[in-house]
């Protein structure tokens, strides 16, 4: 007999039930403390009731979850450091969206060997976070996949929309439902127009189907997301750092009556892809701060144990550790003597 169904559908998993991994791995106070905490400072520092700068930090994505632990504790020395002067947030990115294929993050593959046990990754990504949690450490990532929210976004402090992704209608209405503020990254092409426009579809109530608690498909209602900012990366059309640029963007900001509070991603477009150029890029912000722009809210860094990117290997024990297998990244001793810069610029204001 003919079929008209899965003709391209070669297996199909159960995927655990997000109340499931929550009751494994469940978020206590201390973790509650941490994640709140961070979410109502960057809230404030969006409402410039707060005059430090978020900076979002950290590996590309993480591959290796004691790699990613070691960072965190070398991060939270400088967190401690520079907190009068800067919101550390760590970058823990699990999920990365590829232009045609490549290993697709921590949640998808986690043993990095094409199983796409994606239970494990879920399990793996939650257990980090609230490692990080349960220290004190904010957490930052990219949420890509519609489901996966409900297995972690209890535990994340900020997140991002990519560039890819905010034109999307599915991830404005996810974005309308989370909990926590959210950057909404400029489009590939280096235009703010489709970020202005989720900023301002997420903002709204939405209704949408997506899965409860147990796992069970559901018709999702959402308020609205008011805690919304756009994040400039550059693009096809080239930077857009430059106080030129951002002078634009926030006119147009205005336009709408939206925040003119905006973050500055010093990787992607505006490094040209070269991760050495981030120090520019950071410091070309820095300046702009201490001339006394007050619409640079943030800066987001990709940063690692080491320098620059790997292959992924089929002999995973070659890999170096430390170094990211996806985009390039700066090394931790350049990272800290970024945040010095930063920190002193916004110093010098007070």
């Amino acid at each position: 007999m003919t079929t008209t169904s899965d003709l391209h559908v070669v297996e199909t998993r159960p995927l655990v039930p997000p109340g499931l991994l929550h009751h494994d791995l469940p978020i206590d106070a201390l973790a509650v403390k941490t994640v709140s905490k961070a979410r109502q400072r960057i809230q404030s520092i969006l409402r410039g009731e707060d005059s430090r700068l978020l900076v979002i930090v950290g590996p590309c994505s993480v591959h290796d979850v004691d790699a990613a632990k070691d960072y965190a504790e070398q991060l939270d020395s400088l967190r401690c450091l520079y907190s009068s002067e800067l919101e550390i947030v760590m970058r823990v990115y699990f999920e990365k969206p590829r232009t045609t294929v490549g290993w697709k993050g921590l949640i998808n593959d986690p043993h990095l060997d094409g199983s796409y046990d994606i239970n494990t990754g879920l399990r793996r990504a939650r257990g980090l976070l609230l490692h990080l949690a349960r220290r004190g450490m904010p957490a930052a990532t990219e949420l890509l996949d519609p489901v996966v929210p409900q297995y972690i976004a209890d535990l994340i402090s900020w997140t991002a929309i990519g560039a890819r992704t905010t034109e999307s209608q599915t991830h404005r209405e996810m974005a309308s439902g989370l909990s926590m503020p959210i950057g909404y990254k400029n489009g590939t092409d280096g235009t703010a127009t489709i970020a202005i426009n989720a900023m301002q579809a997420a903002s709204r109530p939405h209704h949408f189907l997506g899965i409860n608690n147990e796992g069970s498909a559901s018709i999702i209602s959402t308020t609205g997301n008011p805690d919304g900012h756009i994040v400039l990366r550059g693009g096809k059309s080239g930077t857009n750092y430059h106080s030129e640029a951002v002078s634009f963007v926030v006119k147009e900001l205005s336009k709408f009556g939206l925040s003119e509070k905006l973050m500055v991603d010093c990787s992607h477009g505006n490094s040209n892809k070269d991760f050495r150029r981030q120090s520019d890029v950071l410091h070309e912000v820095a300046d702009q701060i201490k001339k006394g722009s007050t619409h640079i809210m943030g800066l987001m860094l990709e940063s690692h144990l080491v320098e620059g990117s790997q292959s992924l290997k089929t002999d995973l024990s070659q890999l170096v550790y430390g170094q990211s297998i996806t985009d390039a990244c700066i090394n931790f001793d350049t990272t800290a003597s970024l945040l010095k810069d930063l920190s002193a610029s916004v110093k010098s204001l007070s």
